[in-house]
């Protein structure tokens, strides 16, 4: 059975310029990463959560800001690794320098026995979408496109 998370697109306008806010993982293991990379916050669904609702919880977890408004269904994609995650766009601001993210513990160095504490996410960035779309996972392209659409139907 493949894992499903939920998500949040952050999504501002700025001087006519349509942005995102990416996340990048944070831990040893992800520290020269970068193209490719980045993804909406999300995060597994447990069984009996909404969906929706975990994509808020996932996204005050990784940033601590807590994004209110019309949330606009970008439906779901299934990334390489066979997880499925569903998704929502919403309308906000936030200071990507000011994030606080949950954090995991992992041992490192691999078999020294040591545990350490990494954030979940290191950084956060606002992009334009051409970029965006370097920076997301490859499977999370296409969440952009939808966001794309809806914005220019909507106008």
């Amino acid at each position: 059975m493949p894992k499903v998370s939920a998500g949040l697109l952050l999504y501002r306008k700025r001087k006519g310029v349509l942005e995102v806010l990416l996340v990048h993982p944070g831990g040893p293991l992800w520290a020269k990463k970068d193209d490719g990379s980045w993804s909406l916050p999300k995060g597994e669904i447990e069984k009996g959560e909404e969906p929706v609702a975990v994509a808020r919880r996932e996204f005050r977890e990784e940033t601590g800001f807590n994004p209110d408004g019309d949330f606009i269904p970008l439906g779901s994609i299934t990334q390489a690794s066979g997880k499925i995650v569903h998704a929502w766009a919403v309308e906000g601001d936030l200071n990507a320098r000011a994030i606080k993210s949950n954090t995991f513990p992992m041992e490192w160095p691999p078999h020294s026995g040591k545990q350490q504490e990494f954030p979940e996410v290191d950084r956060a960035e606002w992009f334009p979408m051409d970029p965006a779309k370097k920076k997301i996972n490859k499977a999370q392209v296409s969440l952009l496109e939808r966001l794309q659409a809806a914005i220019l139907s909507s106008l």
